[in-house]
């Protein structure tokens, strides 16, 4: 390699939103480039013209923005490699399809999609390759005279690589060490298309890793039967000392069951698979987003790091500097990661008990505002501060679970009852008929009428008042008047409730409740 600065990229299409997948990825091209002192380039891989969705890319590098990977060069980020979006670089791409053809490392094929589609069914597993390629409608069996005729009469063509069988051909990853593939199971793959005038991925990527002094090309799994093909690509033109290292980094699963993690994994389980809620342009589908979800950025990044990668320790939680101090491609792991969405629900919690309280109180302060309640994110912090360790109770297939609160949004199940008084009390609620019996009525007036002589009403003026009256009197009011101010048995201290909720308001549903449960 004469390279030396490391120069790695992360290269999507513009054909949907991101998927969590893709995140890692580019999340661990990051690393990489951090560790080493190097450049993260942004690409933008748009060559497939039939499938471009509009909005895609300005959503992958909003997705970038809220998660705080940060790229050094690319589109919307300059540098001196440009063009960075594929369709701007036609004239460069067609200078080397041309050199390919010079050198006959290449051909020009003409065959339909209806001829190939009779192919394949004509001839099992049917491979366009050095054993078929001379049955086919191309400049092999055509001649150069027939084939020019055939180009200025406008005939479409494709361009293909012209591979060589019975080669062993190696691929040094970093990952899975020595990969070796013979090249009589590859396809001639098509570089280039005259119908858009625009090359596929195969050729793209090699000119621009070329270009763009690409030191390291970290990617997915599923690009790993490509990897033998880029290696010949690379030799074709002459430009081994310059070939990237490669890393095939490991699947994301399913949570449960075989295969890959897929959306409908995520609509199944309820968890999202992309950063970002998305808005599909043609259908109209909405896909919720870990952003709207009420995830922390921090705990995405520190979550997908550790799937299929580890420090080889247990410290779990790491921020994106420790990330980069620890990160190494060669722990990667070979086999593909589950995706443990529990787990990635667990991260948040830990980030969100690091924020202070304040921070969080500003957006269930948001939250709040959605459900008609405006109040100043100081007041919202308080409530936050009181629930933020409590425990849900939610339901699943399986029946009804609990786990602790692991977003801001869990909050407001919680705390209705900070906001709004109860209306009335279900009878046959466990909590109620335990708490609630003959004479509690009584013992509830006479709290209501300790409390109402108390000037102070801070947890501390409270306690000074209310315990000497629990002591004198042998009252253990607790239960009760948990009925009273929540109107069942969920809610933080007893005092400290009341101290939030005011003199007047405690008065008011005690009052409330000692008249309607009598």
């Amino acid at each position: 390699m004469i390279n030396t600065q490391v120069r790695v990229r992360f290269a999507p299409s513009p054909t949907g939103p991101l998927h969590i997948g893709g995140v890692r990825t580019a999340l661990y091209n990051y690393l990489f480039a951090r560790q080493h002192g190097g450049k993260l380039i942004f690409r933008i891989e748009d060559t497939d013209s039939n499938r471009f969705v509009p909005g895609a890319e300005d959503y992958i590098l909003e997705a970038f923005r809220w998660l705080g990977i940060q790229f050094d060069e690319g589109v919307s980020f300059g540098g001196d490699d440009g063009p960075y979006r594929q369709s701007e670089r036609r004239d460069i791409y067609k200078q080397y399809v041309q050199q390919l053809l010079d050198a006959g490392r290449a051909y020009i094929a003409f065959d339909t999609a209806e001829e190939l589609n009779a192919k394949r069914e004509a001839v099992q597993n049917f491979q366009y390759d050095a054993s078929t390629r001379m049955q086919m409608r191309n400049e092999l069996t055509l001649g150069k005279e027939e084939t020019e005729r055939l180009i200025a009469g406008g005939e479409p063509y494709v361009v293909r690589f012209l591979i060589e069988p019975g080669e062993d051909v190696h691929v040094d990853d970093i990952i899975r060490g020595d990969v070796c593939i013979n090249s009589s199971i590859l396809d001639d793959k098509v570089l280039w298309k005259s119908a858009d005038q625009l090359p596929t991925y195969h050729l793209a990527n090699i000119v621009d890793d070329h270009l763009m002094r690409i030191t390291h090309v970290i990617r997915g799994e599923e690009w790993l039967p490509s990897a033998p093909l880029h290696v010949l690509l690379y030799r074709a033109f002459g430009w081994e000392d310059t070939m990237p290292r490669f890393a095939h980094l490991p699947l994301l699963l399913k949570p449960d069951g075989k295969g890959k993690l897929s959306k409908r994994d995520g609509d199944r389980l309820g968890f999202p698979v992309f950063p970002l809620e998305w808005h599909d342009p043609k259908t109209g589908d909405v896909s919720t987003g870990y952003r709207e979800s009420g995830y922390l950025p921090e705990a995405v990044v520190n979550f997908l790091a550790l799937l299929g990668w580890n420090p080889g320790d247990d410290q779990e939680l790491l921020s994106l500097d420790e990330l980069v101090e620890k990160f190494r491609l060669e722990k990667c792991s070979k086999n593909g990661a589950r995706f443990d969405y529990v787990k990635g629900q667990w991260f948040n919690r830990e980030y969100l008990l690091r924020h202070t309280d304040l921070e969080l109180g500003g957006e269930f302060a948001k939250l709040l505002s959605r459900e008609g309640i405006e109040v100043t994110a100081e007041r919202a912090a308080e409530v936050v501060a009181l629930m933020k360790t409590k425990v849900i109770e939610y339901q699943t297939k399986d029946g009804p679970k609990k786990r602790n609160v692991s977003f801001v949004s869990d909050l407001w199940p919680l705390c209705r009852f900070f906001f709004f008084a109860p209306q009335s009390f279900d009878a046959n609620d466990k909590f109620v008929k335990k708490s609630w019996r003959e004479g509690t009525a009584a013992e509830m007036q006479q709290l209501h009428d300790v409390l109402a002589t108390v000037e102070d009403f801070s947890v501390e003026g409270q306690k000074a008042v209310v315990d000497p009256w629990v002591e004198q009197s042998g009252i253990k009011p607790w239960n009760a008047w948990r009925v009273c101010l929540v109107g069942e048995g969920q809610g933080p201290d007893m005092y400290a409730l009341s101290a939030f909720l005011g003199k007047e308001e405690v008065l008011r549903r005690m009052e409330f409740a000692i008249a309607t449960l009598k």
